[in-house]
């Protein structure tokens, strides 16, 4: 997954692409590769880096959505459940069933739970992570040791999906460059074409060069989340706006505030939301908030009482309650939920099924949903794609195409578990060289190597690209990748062939950035 090669290839692409697809999260990604596995031409084009945005700062699962279920959005949670089995086996290298533990402190919600959690079971037939059972309140504490004992009545254990989001979106990315499909960050849509009132293709400005580029295509689809608004303003200024961006924070701690490879599920908390407290490389991460939002923003920021919120009630349910100056990093993501009907209804009432809107100049927006169904959401796009266009669609071959790494029985005490099959090519690389070997930081495992390789092989232009979404250490602990910013800038510029200008630059951004991540006392 070359940059200049894939740029070579868009601007000698003779003819018109069957689709072009604008913004590289998971659901454009998931549209490319549905495309292109297909048999179409397709180019994508995301105007930062892939997950900037919100398909970075998720919860870290691959659920059904046990509080849908509790709604009684039965078919999202069907289709969940399935789309679920399906991910970890086409990804498994990164996807992984993680046990649940929600404490019980009232008599009946024990038995309550555990009715729910069956039938949650059965709903995902043969794609099931494994049975739900009630236990007591002593195995309870002995499972997550740090777990409240006082007033606990039970225990249920419950299975669902977790994994590293904006991993696997590179994965995805590099499965549909594996298969074909133009794939390139750092592009900008600047304006949609038209003829005859039309969309037929989309200005882009590559934001390294600033050159321009004209595009062609038969359909264009605009899967930029809570940016949607901004392109379909492009297809008709004034248009009522179609997304209200929903803000969720998560907060993440050593892994001493669980003592324990399950999770917590607090399934009701004191305003009706959910919180998480789940397993991730190593540390925990907790969530999450749901806050309606006025405006998008590329780098949203956690509001002081979503921390507050967060921080008190994982303190009423742990032996040792978190304080803000355990907090190793603090992020915040925008959900781009379908506009509500009535203006005050809640964010955690409306649905995150997905939603396809096709305006008269044909141009397709997808919207709504979440990481889970992006597989799904594809297919639904593509399908009307071709229905747009009078066509029989070609068949979808996603269901079991493997993604990029996929491999089998993952050794997770491998700190390069995440790269699949591609682990063993960089461990011989790091391997070549003493130098490559050296690590970035005392407490982790990362290495000048690794840095390379994901500078030749993974797009990653800057330095916010490989300390956030391809190593992930922003999100694991803020003050630790602010440590290593300046050698692993200096690499990236070796790499690249980036003058002392540029590295200052990368570094003095990156500080800027990983500021907002780390909460003061």
């Amino acid at each position: 997954m070359k940059r200049n090669a894939l740029l070579h290839q868009l601007v000698t692409h003779e003819n018109t692409f069957d689709f072009i697809v604008i913004g590289g999260g998971a659901t454009g990604l998931g549209i490319a590769l549905d495309a292109i596995t297909r048999g179409a031409s397709v180019a994508l084009f995301e105007q930062d880096d892939f997950t900037k945005g919100t398909s970075s700062r998720s919860t870290k699962l691959v659920h059904g959505g046990v509080r849908y279920l509790a709604q009684g959005d039965v078919s999202l949670v069907l289709e969940a459940l399935r789309e679920r089995g399906l991910l970890r086996k086409n990804a498994s290298h990164l996807v992984k069933n993680q046990s649940f533990l929600i404490p019980c402190y009232r008599w009946w919600e024990g038995a309550f739970y555990t009715i729910g959690l069956i039938l949650y079971d059965l709903m995902a037939a043969n794609l099931g992570f494994g049975r739900s059972f009630c236990i007591g309140p002593k195995r309870a504490v002995k499972t997550i040791p740090m777990l409240r004992k006082k007033g606990m009545k039970a225990g249920v254990i419950y299975h669902d999906g977790q994994f590293d989001d904006s991993r696997l979106a590179i994965n995805i990315a590099q499965t549909a460059v594996d298969a074909g499909a133009c794939v390139l960050n750092y592009m900008k849509v600047t304006n949609l074409i038209k003829q005859e009132g039309k969309v037929c293709g989309v200005e882009v400005m590559d934001m390294e060069t600033g050159e321009q580029h004209v595009v062609k295509s038969k359909v264009v689809i605009n899967a930029t989340g809570v940016f949607a608004d901004d392109i379909l303003q492009m297809d008709e200024p004034g248009i009522k706006p179609t997304v209200r961006p929903s803000q969720g924070v998560h907060l993440v701690l050593d892994a001493s505030f669980l003592q324990s490879n399950y999770a917590i599920m607090i399934p009701k908390t004191a305003d009706g939301r959910v919180l998480f407290a789940v397993p991730w490389h190593d540390k925990v991460v907790v969530g999450t908030t749901d806050t309606l939002m006025k405006h998008a923003l590329l780098e949203p920021v956690a509001l002081e009482q979503e921390i507050d919120f967060i921080l008190n009630t994982a303190g009423k349910y742990l032996t040792k309650p978190p304080q803000r100056k355990d907090v190793l990093s603090v992020f915040a993501g925008l959900r781009p939920l379908a506009a509500p009907r009535s203006e005050d209804k809640k964010t955690k009432e409306i649905s995150r099924s997905h939603k396809l809107i096709v305006e008269k100049s044909g141009l397709i927006t997808i919207i709504g949903g979440k990481w889970t169904t992006y597989r799904k959401m594809a297919q639904d796009t593509i399908d009307l794609a071709y229905a747009r266009m009078h066509l029989k669609a070609p068949e979808c071959v996603t269901e079991t195409y493997k993604i990029h790494g996929c491999k089998e029985n993952p050794d997770y005490n491998d700190p390069l578990y995440v790269y699949g099959t591609d682990a063993e090519e960089i461990r011989s690389f790091i391997a070549s060289s003493p130098t490559l070997g050296e690590k970035l930081h005392p407490q982790y495992t990362y290495s000048v190597g690794e840095i390379i390789w994901i500078v030749r092989n993974e797009m990653a232009l800057t330095l916010e690209d490989v300390l956030a979404r391809r190593l992930r250490i922003l999100f694991l602990d803020a003050k630790a990748a602010l440590e290593m910013a300046p050698r692993t800038a200096r690499i990236i510029a070796a790499e690249r062939q980036k003058d002392q200008q540029w590295i200052d630059m990368q570094i003095q951004s990156f500080n800027d950035l990983a500021s907002s991540y780390i909460i003061t006392d």
